[in-house]
């Protein structure tokens, strides 16, 4: 037989663990949940049952067949969740007989042992952190795939535009000479694009960009704008509506919702010359709408994105905190895409210009404008951002 300390070498590590006695159950339950949860990305791990912390074998290791199911039931308990996949045998290490558990890497991390996730950041076992936790629920997800192409039951393609799609989306996408030599049916193009599975169900994505009324499907998909008639919500509403339609037609009825709200005066330059100055520039304020749409999170929140017009400022805000790489204190620096299908078909599309360039646009026109820079707050689950309007 191989002997594991030639495979696996005689120190413990991020994915090797030893222990002298499988009566702790406590401590062989929480070695399993560390390994399966696999903070460092190898694969999982090995916990050696019958080798001491200096990587010393123990002649007095019990290794009947009653020993190997003890350890073997801690699969089954229960106490760890969910359940790991491990196999357990008996090994060589150095020469004398130990028990070997085998454990895989979890595919839906966290694991937790009794309601705790323990992870190996190092050779010892601990608890997890926040930032491990987070990492671990991120690896999920992305074994799952983005939320965005998933499909959404109950859907069908009568809940589609489908008219647009070929007259608007399939062009952004798809160069007009493959279009017309492919020849391919609808449902293979939809399918292609990740508007909808093989059998004609839309994904989310398909119901963001084309639905009727993608907030039919997915609760949360509307925008909200209320225009109040001074600088709190205490003061009158002059205008209130909910906007629930795909990216395509939010884009031109928030424009024109926009615009029909912005005052424009007359401001003087050098000499005789004179220039509009808008309360906000557009350019800015549809910046900061194209970018709660991309960014929001659609999977876990039926909040809606809402801008809020006061009398002297804009709030816009989404569901959905930092996402992936992006931390509360680097967000103006650092791009990670929550919606990665999405960002591409609204970039496609023309409704955002570059990636990574949302902060640093909005905070140049604002400054063109005479505006104040933008506030942006952002925490664990929603972004707002404020503009302030032009002096």
């Amino acid at each position: 037989m191989t002997d594991l300390a030639d495979v696996l070498g005689d120190q413990e590590s991020m994915v090797v663990e030893f222990k002298e006695s499988a009566n702790d159950g406590k401590k062989i339950g929480q070695a399993i949940c560390a390994l399966a949860n696999d903070l460092c990305g190898r694969g999982g791990g090995d916990l050696l049952i019958g080798v001491d912390r200096h990587g010393r074998p123990l002649t007095e290791v019990r290794t009947f067949d009653s020993d190997l199911l003890k350890v073997t039931e801690h699969r089954d308990s229960g106490k760890i969740l969910p359940r790991p996949s491990m196999t357990v045998e008996k090994a060589t290490f150095k020469g004398q007989t130990i028990i070997r558990v085998q454990v895989e890497a979890s595919t839906t991390p966290p694991v937790r042992y009794d309601g705790v996730v323990w992870v190996r950041p190092g050779p010892t076992t601990r608890k997890a952190h926040t930032e491990d936790e987070r990492i671990l629920a991120e690896r999920r997800r992305a074994a799952d795939g983005p939320f965005e192409g998933r499909p959404v039951p109950g859907s069908t393609l009568a809940d589609l535009d489908l008219r647009l799609f070929q007259s608007t989306y399939l062009p952004s996408e798809v160069a007009p000479e493959v279009i017309e030599e492919n020849g391919r049916p609808e449902l293979l193009q939809l399918n292609s694009l990740r508007l909808a599975d093989a059998t004609g169900i839309p994904t989310v994505l398909g119901l963001l960009v084309l639905g009727y009324d993608p907030s039919a499907f997915i609760p949360g998909a509307y925008l909200q704008f209320v225009r109040f008639d001074g600088g709190d919500m205490a003061a009158g509403i002059i205008d209130e509506q909910e906007l629930r339609v795909n990216v395509v037609d939010l884009t031109e009825r928030l424009v024109a919702l926009m615009k029909g709200h912005l005052h424009t005066r007359v401001v003087e330059q050098s000499g005789f010359r004179e220039r509009p100055q808008p309360d906000y520039p557009i350019s800015a304020l549809r910046e900061v709408c194209m970018n709660a749409v991309m960014h929001r999170n659609y999977e876990t929140s039926n909040a809606p994105i809402r801008i809020l017009w006061f009398a002297d400022r804009i709030e816009v805000s989404n569901p959905g905190g930092p996402y992936g790489q992006v931390r509360e204190d680097n967000f103006d620096r650092v791009n990670d895409y929550r919606n990665p299908s999405l960002a591409a078909a609204m970039k496609s599309l023309g409704y955002v210009n570059r990636f990574g360039r949302g902060i640093s646009r909005i905070q140049a026109e604002l400054g063109v404008n005479g505006n104040p820079q933008a506030e942006f707050n952002v925490d664990a689950s929603s972004w707002s951002v404020t503009l302030r309007q032009a002096s």
